[in-house]
């Protein structure tokens, strides 16, 4: 079955309400597209700096997330809303939440990998300052198909997106934020990766680049097929990534080239330990 499914590589301002704005304002130019699934990109309603998460952050149930599933239901669209900093008890989650055309969550999933790096001469940055990890490998139910779900970070262990195809996935979705050390090396090669190991399409959505941030995205935004083709790709600009998904391609891919099938499970064998 085919689906259209659109990612938004957006600028992100200090302003919450002005960036859920946006979000509605592009999905209502998207209207006449016939899009089924919209993407956000990792943390959209506010900068990507670690002293800031707790200012941003709100509960699940508060008043952005709200927002965003009345914007799913409005549009009748599956809204995977990129990431936000949830407050849960007083830790803070990097967290991405899954609506689907009523409006209802039906989904969400907590960054597992906290992203803590000191490149010499390069990035430094530590996620751990500020936020909590997850704990769960996410996958969700469509009319389509069921869809992995991961932040960034955590497309940088295999084991965590082939626990997702192993649960059925046939699509990866990743809302990042790779930056200017990253990127430009490990972008394009991590979701080709993912792709042909696991045989899914895979995407990734980031904010748009801004020169002047405190953290400067790579942008980028990316769609690889379950062949390890590049399908689609946004430059460093605001710019919408569109393209239309079939996953009957990934059932054919996966029986002409069934390297899932021919693991030796008497071998080795990937387990999780869910809390």
């Amino acid at each position: 079955m085919k689906f259209k499914i659109a990612g938004f590589q957006m600028n992100v301002s200090q302003n919450k309400q002005k960036n859920i704005e946006k979000v509605e304002s592009c999905i209502k130019g998207l209207k006449t597209k016939e899009i089924d699934m919209v993407v956000l990109p990792e943390m959209f309603i506010c900068p990507y700096q670690t002293t800031l998460f707790k200012d941003y952050s709100e509960v699940e149930g508060g008043e952005t997330w709200r927002k965003l599933s009345k914007i799913a239901k409005k549009y009748h669209i599956y809204l995977i809303a990129g990431s936000v900093p949830e407050n849960e008890n007083g830790k803070i989650y990097n967290t991405s939440y899954v609506f689907n055309r009523e409006g209802e969550m039906i989904a969400k999933h907590r960054k597992i990998h906290l992203f803590d790096i000191d490149i010499k001469g390069g990035q430094y940055f530590k996620e751990s300052d500020s936020l909590s990890s997850g704990e769960s490998v996410t996958v969700f139910e469509t009319e389509f198909g069921k869809i992995g779900l991961c932040i960034c970070y955590d497309l940088r262990f295999p084991e965590l997106s082939r626990l997702m195809v192993d649960r059925g996935a046939k699509m990866i979705i990743v809302p990042a934020a790779f930056n200017m050390t990253t990127g430009p090396s490990h972008w394009d090669i991590l979701f080709r990766t993912r792709a042909l190991d696991n045989q899914v399409f895979t995407l990734g959505v980031a904010p748009a680049r801004d020169n002047f941030a405190g953290y400067i995205s790579w942008a980028n935004s990316i769609l690889v097929s379950p062949w390890g083709d590049i399908v689609n790709k946004l430059d460093e600009n605001e710019d919408t990534l569109i393209s239309e998904i079939d996953f009957d391609y990934v059932t054919k891919i996966r029986e002409e080239l069934p390297l899932l099938a021919h693991r030796r499970s008497d071998i080795y064998k990937i387990t999780s330990k869910e809390k």
